[in-house]
């Protein structure tokens, strides 16, 4: 049985699709009982075309996992019908793109990203973890950023949250790899998303689409490697460790060249023109959140 958190789209319900047809129980998570019918709807109705070969089956369960309560109610609903899960996806999550200037008073960007991004993931990993234990197996795949690795500038509060994860998951997979339960990490690069649509400049900029995002995850749910990131990000994460002052002064110009938008100003948002500088700078670190 699968959890896939952040189910009702994007890409949780890109991998949602891939997940039911290759024949488990998947288990998609939200806040929006209309948009999880919705989603659980269309799965259907490609599971039905397909004539389900491998008897798929799509669930959904309403939950705000920014709150630890609602947390709580999920795992202890997971546990009472299906003795907990076999596989993992913390999906869900929460981006904001706002340099550190416009964040003086804005204190509460850092603390909702951590609520959802970190203390939610935490809560719901383990709330499960033991019974992943004492059956010796299970898999967690925690979706993080391309920007963990790269320290991307005007994402603060969201790569903080993220490199939190990232920390937590290094230290428990340590703990528990011998009693069979495995994690895997993706430093996600820029995703066509919902997430991401307030920010119009990226409708000029390449990024992934959900069912790309989701093919690393069916990889990390098939290999169970330690971590999935891209050549850039690797990249990124390497001159930020040889040089880090260089990699500084590259991320600055990426600063400087995208500013914030009209919405993270608290203007009312327009629509965003890339020049050809930011087009070629976005197509040469294609991925990097900017």
């Amino acid at each position: 049985m699968v959890l896939v958190t952040g189910g009702s789209s994007g890409i949780g319900l890109a991998a949602a699709h891939k997940i039911a047809q290759a024949g488990a129980i998947t288990v998609i998570v939200g806040r929006d009982q209309d948009k999880l019918d919705t989603a659980k709807g269309e799965i259907d109705a490609v599971l039905a075309e397909a004539g389900n070969p491998n008897g798929g089956e799509v669930v959904t369960l309403s939950a705000d996992l920014a709150s630890m309560d609602s947390c709580d109610q999920m795992v202890e609903w997971l546990v009472g019908k299906y003795g907990g899960v076999d596989v993992l996806i913390n999906n869900a999550g929460r981006s904001i793109r706002r340099g550190v200037e416009s964040s003086y008073d804005r204190f509460h960007d850092f603390e909702r990203t951590m609520q959802l991004n970190y203390f939610g993931c935490l809560r719901t990993t383990m709330g499960l973890l033991p019974h992943m234990a004492a059956k010796r197996s299970g898999h967690v795949v925690n979706i993080s950023s391309i920007g963990v690795l790269t320290n991307a500038p005007r994402f603060s509060a969201y790569v903080a949250s993220k490199a939190a994860l990232d920390a937590w998951t290094r230290c428990a997979a340590s703990e528990f790899i011998d009693v069979g339960v495995t994690f895997t990490t993706i430093n996600m690069p820029l995703v066509k998303t919902p997430m991401i649509a307030p920010t119009r400049i990226y409708d000029n900029v390449p990024t992934l689409n959900p069912e790309e995002a989701a093919d690393l995850i069916v990889q990390a749910i098939v290999y169970r490697p330690v971590r999935i990131a891209t050549r850039l990000g690797v990249f990124g994460q390497v001159l930020h460790a040889m040089a880090p002052r260089v990699a500084q002064i590259v991320m600055n110009t990426t600063f400087r060249m995208f500013p914030d938008s009209d919405r993270a100003k608290g203007e009312k948002e327009g629509k965003a023109k890339a020049t050809p500088d930011q087009i070629a700078l976005a197509n040469l670190m294609r991925g990097v959140h900017f």
